[in-house]
């Protein structure tokens, strides 16, 4: 039966170091703030499975990583055969019942291995070096079904992928018109195959977001900060950090209305699974911060070295 008829995905998060200099810090945690809408998005489940036919020391012979959007999920791997949760999620309950998850992806491991075992043997290469990749997932917008995608590869070679328009599995390699003729013996399989794409990772990416928005959208805390250069004017920078998704409305505002910022703007991953960015300018103005994560857009003012109060929020000045 087609080869993963469950759920689950993948992603890789980048680490960068950003440096600050500074003389005066205000920091805004915006913890308490409202999601504008429950399913904005786009939000992605999907999953990423690799099979080695000859794996170096220290390497599983099957791995399963699944994410949410950019973040890791949970990890199952052929060594200790458990589907164990990354990072928050495992402090997250009800998100899934980890022994019935490590039993299927135990069935999946051995249809998996069976199917680069298969295609081994069409090439009369059973003593080679190879490795077997399956992408599979879907996303949502607006709590709707924007899209899904489920694909093979077998030595970084585009291999199969499943077509739901026709529906079939379209064979991209010539090993996989065999796979296609064993994941279609019965019309069956292909309707379990659309349904899962259609009707089953939605319906899993929406309960996944039910449990855990805390985790997938965090809004930005925003801090203002002086900086001073001898025989120079100073300037002031706005920092947006640990927000998610990536997207973020960042500029100063004046008495004229929006301001051109002098660098700054560019969005970068944290290194937490979170992103940030920032802007600069000379002229004292106010931050203005648009994110899906809050209910209306915030302006945070710069007030020299007075308090600052946001959403009942405290910011104290950095010594």
């Amino acid at each position: 039966v087609g080869l993963f008829l469950g759920s689950h995905f993948f992603s890789v998060a980048l680490c960068v170091f950003l440096c600050l200099c500074h003389t005066v810090l205000f920091t805004i945690p915006l913890l308490s703030a409202v999601f504008c809408s429950p399913f904005a998005g786009p939000y992605t489940l999907s999953f990423l499975y690799t099979g080695l036919s000859r794996p170096g020391k220290g390497f599983p012979s099957f791995q399963a990583m699944a994410y949410l959007n950019d973040q890791p999920f949970f990890r199952y791997e052929s060594e200790g055969r458990k589907a164990e949760p990354l990072g928050p999620w495992s402090q997250v309950e009800g998100m899934e019942d980890w022994e019935k998850e490590s039993e299927l992806q135990k069935a999946r491991e051995d249809i998996f291995m069976a199917t680069l075992r298969d295609i081994m043997d069409y090439y009369k290469d059973r003593e080679g070096s190879h490795t077997f990749q399956g992408r599979f997932g879907c996303e949502l917008r607006n709590n709707q079904r924007q899209a899904a995608f489920w694909r093979y590869a077998y030595d970084g070679r585009d291999f199969i992928e499943f077509n739901e328009e026709i529906p079939a599995w379209v064979a991209l390699d010539p090993a996989a018109v065999n796979t296609k003729l064993k994941w279609e013996a019965e019309a069956v399989y292909v309707q379990r195959a659309k349904a899962y794409l259609e009707e089953e990772c939605p319906g899993m990416l929406r309960r996944y977001l039910e449990h855990g928005r805390g985790h997938l959208d965090p809004p930005p805390s925003v801090s203002i900060t002086r900086h001073v250069a001898p025989g120079q004017n100073g300037t002031l920078k706005c920092l947006a950090y640990d927000f998610y998704p990536g997207r973020i409305g960042l500029r100063w505002t004046g008495a004229g209305g929006a301001q051109e910022a002098e660098s700054g703007g560019d969005v970068l991953p944290s290194g937490n699974g979170s992103y940030q960015s920032w802007v600069v300018d000379r002229a004292p103005h106010s931050c203005h911060v648009e994110h899906s994560s809050l209910a209306q857009p915030l302006t945070v003012p710069w007030a020299g070295l007075q308090e600052l109060r946001v959403g009942g929020n405290i910011g104290t000045p950095a010594q």
